[in-house]
């Protein structure tokens, strides 16, 4: 016999719609995951969503065999913005496969270790500007971060420099992205008319600004050819090896428009990870110790073969990417069977679900699964490292995704979160300017720490 998924109880008519706070979505769901336990389920305007929040339900619903990516809800808003470009595609489309097949070996781990030195040029970049800063000036590091992410993204993928690393606000692509994909995960939760009469004129504006950004880009290589044979060139040269076919224009800056949106992500951990370190002053002990060693100093020059040999700086972002949930879930659903419309089971029978119903994974929950970690709040990157972090359950090594609609750009995040992560320890002392400072989230296709100040200096 299954045992029913608990629900909160709701409202008449509008069901659970006050349970889940539509400009804090993922503060809401960890807090129910926290009352609910490993699995639950809501229901807003006669839709039923199941949310999974355990290790082991987690790897179940991974199992590419029985289930897959749901195309649902906020999904299937931005494609608006993005149409049919890789995170949006549906299962039937085409497009998704011949996208994948020219973008992947421009993504892989050696073609990410070509861009190393771009990735290093703007950090370092971000770190001059921080040890030139007074040390007295507090600041949002999310703001920093984010330019240092698009920065970053627009020179290594597409050739281009910004210059927005030392500009005195964040890019509009950033604020572009933002208001995106806020909007795309409101929309579901609101009547059609209401979107279309109040809310449709700043979606249209961010989506005009990311697809100009992207217009922009390859006007930029077609006027400046440089001979790089990078994203950009593969998304604009290439021909997918199974179809032969290439990306029309327009499907360029759809894949265009998605690579920050994608990237986003990471300097949300990083900023988690700011916060982290000045809780746990003996972890920045430890790591200054291993790159003391490894690189030489705080004035030792990093090369992308020492990558590999920070361990526990390694431990550091893995155990980042655990607790900060900057990819906060994504979406799954049964794999359909033709003519089969009898329940999904799952657990064994414990629970079941109808064939056809789509579920959310909270990383929020499964991340901090206390049947998997011991102390599941601390901060600890030595769990996360060598045979500590090979033993722990796939479920909870999550973090870009799974399967073969997993992150594309998980090698160049990898990449990206280590070198910054390295150079900020390395190089920066940061100082807590709120020592009462409670964390807040908010964010929609990404979590961040909000209202979080630091001041920052040269490492003493």
């Amino acid at each position: 016999m299954t045992t029913p998924i608990p629900q909160p109880p709701g409202v008449p008519f509008l069901g659970n719609i006050k349970d889940v706070d539509p400009g804090n979505t993922w503060w809401s769901l960890k807090s129910l995951a926290e009352k609910y336990g490993e699995i639950f389920k809501i229901k807003v305007l006669g839709h039923e969503i199941v949310f999974v929040a355990s290790a082991a339900l987690a790897e179940e619903i991974c199992d590419e065999k029985r289930f897959r990516k749901y195309v649902g809800g906020p999904i299937v808003e931005i494609r608006y913005t993005v149409h049919d470009s890789l995170f949006a595609a549906y299962h039937h489309e085409e497009s998704w496969g011949v996208a994948h097949r020219i973008i992947a070996p421009l993504l892989s781990p050696e073609a990410v270790a070509e861009h190393f030195d771009e990735v290093l040029l703007c950090t370092q970049e971000l770190i001059s500007k921080w040890k030139s800063r007074g040390a007295d000036q507090k600041f949002q590091p999310l703001k920093e971060l984010n330019n240092l992410s698009l920065e970053t993204t627009a020179l290594t993928l597409l050739g281009k420099k910004l210059d927005c690393i030392n500009a005195p606000q964040e890019h509009p692509v950033v604020r572009a992205m933002e208001d995106a994909t806020s909007e795309a995960m409101k929309r579901p939760n609101r009547p059609k008319l209401l979107n279309w009469l109040v809310y449709g004129g700043k979606f249209k504006r961010a989506t005009k600004t990311l697809r100009g950004f992207a217009a922009e880009c390859v006007a930029h290589r077609n006027q400046h050819s440089t001979g790089r044979q990078d994203l950009l060139w593969a998304l604009m040269n290439a021909t997918d090896p199974e179809t032969g076919k290439k990306l029309t224009d327009e499907q360029v800056i759809d894949e265009i428009v998605t690579m920050p949106i994608g990237s986003s992500t990471a300097p949300c951990a990083l900023t988690s990870m700011v916060l982290y370190l000045l809780r746990n002053p003996q972890v920045v002990v430890k790591a200054r110790e291993e790159l003391d060693r490894v690189v030489g100093g705080r004035t030792g020059a990093l090369k992308r073969e020492h990558i590999p040999q920070l361990d526990y700086v390694q431990g550091i972002v893995r155990e980042t990417l655990r607790l900060s949930n900057a990819a906060p879930g994504f979406n799954i659903e049964p794999i359909p069977k033709k003519g089969d419309t009898s329940p999904v089971l799952l657990q064994g029978g414990k629970y079941q679900i109808a064939h056809n119903q789509p579920m959310i994974i909270v990383l929020a929950g499964v991340n901090r699964d206390p049947a998997v970690f011991e102390d599941p709040l601390e901060f600890r990157p030595e769990r996360m490292m060598g045979e500590s972090f090979e033993k722990l359950p796939a479920g909870v090594k999550k973090w870009f995704g799974n399967g073969k609609r997993a992150c594309i750009g998980k090698h160049w995040a990898w990449e990206f979160l280590m070198v910054v992560t390295a150079k900020l320890i390395q190089e920066i002392d940061f100082e807590v300017v709120d020592e009462d400072y409670v964390l807040k989230q908010d964010g929609w296709f990404n979590v961040r720490p909000i209202d979080f100040y630091v001041k920052a200096k040269a490492r003493v």
